[in-house]
């Protein structure tokens, strides 16, 4: 049985959370704010027509923007609140309900994107085997990209660990998804790995 994740545990504290959490961002995108900064840098990183993964998908703002330049994608989320958003706000992208810890998705991708600090909402028993599995569901010369804040519960250096130990290598390292470099003191971490 896998270890209960963060987000599910806010979730059946307050059953409303998932619901505020999408109309968040239907707020902020009704308010014409940017939130397609991950997928700009995703998108600078594939051929048009790549497959892509949006692991923890969320309401599905990252995989509809990639889909809106050209890729194939299909987002997977636990929360089946935020997949009924995705479905009905992004059509076009393939939306399903899965836990990434027993992630089974068809084929395989050029690039999986976990961003919105999903990894820091894993169950740390399941962290490794989430990497694992990221690394499963890509081609040969495929990546990851992965975002997430510090002082969530998922130290930066710990995650690197995990990641170099299921068999991913770290090619860069970033402080924000505009580019910015990584820094000892950063409080973000934009992992590109390979």
């Amino acid at each position: 049985m896998t270890e209960t994740n963060e987000w599910a545990r806010m979730s059946a504290a307050d059953p409303e959370h998932s619901s505020r959490y999408v109309a968040r961002f239907r707020g902020l995108a009704a308010d014409g704010v940017d939130l397609d900064g991950e997928a700009r840098l995703v998108d600078a990183m594939l051929a048009r027509g790549s497959r892509v993964l949006d692991a923890g998908c969320g309401p599905g703002r990252v995989g509809a923007a990639l889909h809106a330049a050209g890729h194939e994608v299909v987002g997977v989320d636990a929360d089946p609140v935020l997949v009924a958003a995705a479905q009905a706000d992004h059509p076009g992208p393939t939306w399903q309900v899965g836990d990434l810890a027993e992630l089974s998705v068809p084929g395989r991708f050029d690039v999986v994107v976990c961003a919105g600090n999903v990894m820091a909402f894993l169950a740390p028993s399941t962290r490794r085997r989430v990497l694992a599995g990221f690394r499963a569901h890509v081609v040969p010369g495929g990546r990851a990209v992965t975002g997430f804040g510090a002082e969530r519960g998922y130290p930066f250096p710990e995650f690197l660990d995990d990641a170099r130990a299921v068999g991913w290598s770290v090619d860069l390292l970033l402080s924000t998804w505009d580019l910015q470099p990584f820094t000892d003191d950063a409080d973000f971490l934009v992992a590109v790995l390979s």
